[in-house]
């Protein structure tokens, strides 16, 4: 399988499901700017909507958008427990902790990065702030639904990363901050994040990339 990514964009939420399920899978960098992959190809070819992420698969079918990647990832190792079986209830809370990232936080997170939302800061500053505030009270454990990592831990972990950049302030969210040193601490995670040459930000719990003469010296 060819993972299209960029790193630390939502791309890394499959790569770490890759990655905590021991799939084999290469990583395909595509400049955002451009829509050039690093070996030249056009990526809107692979993808015409132009963005992360997109997985190849081996008899070259594609699949688009994170959380349905990362869902059949789930299914393609269901022993590992990364998503309930189909059919049970703890499954549809996982997917519904899916959709509420994928639509209460990962697009206007993103939009708070993007100049051309400027003029709506604000009001999507409060949006985001107000979905946080709840989003803290309803953690069940040291992951969404109790002590079980799940494919949408690895989605919120990604979005939450996102915070440095975007102005949202975790360190007033106790449980929020706890979460993502639970999920960076997993060796899983820690293998996508060198793979993708994210490091720790400072002394913070977000990952940034490495300078580029840091990665080249490795």
């Amino acid at each position: 399988m060819k993972l299209y990514m960029h790193p630390g964009a939502c791309s890394l939420s499959p790569h770490i499901v890759c990655r905590e399920l021991g799939l084999p899978v290469e990583l395909v960098e595509v400049d955002r700017a451009t829509h050039r992959t690093q070996g030249g190809e056009d990526y809107l070819h692979i993808n015409g909507n132009g963005y992360v992420p997109a997985l190849v698969l081996a008899d070259g079918q594609v699949l688009t958008e994170g959380p349905a990647i990362v869902q059949y990832l789930a299914d393609l190792r269901p022993e590992a427990g990364l998503l309930p079986p189909t059919g049970s209830v703890e499954r549809s809370r996982v997917q519904s902790w899916l959709n509420f990232i994928s639509a209460e936080l990962h697009k206007p997170m993103v939009m708070l990065m993007l100049p051309a939302y400027a003029p709506a800061r604000a009001v999507v500053a409060a949006l985001v702030d107000k979905r946080l505030d709840w989003l803290a009270g309803q953690i069940a454990g040291p992951y969404l639904t109790g002590d079980r990592f799940t494919v949408a831990d690895a989605y919120l972990f990604v979005c939450l990363n996102w915070s440095p950049w975007n102005g949202v302030d975790l360190a007033r969210r106790p449980a929020l901050q706890a979460f993502m040193a639970q999920v960076a601490a997993r060796p899983g995670v820690q293998a996508a994040l060198a793979a993708e040459g994210l490091a720790p930000l400072g002394d913070s719990i977000f990952f940034a990339p490495r300078p580029a003469e840091a990665v080249a010296a490795q």
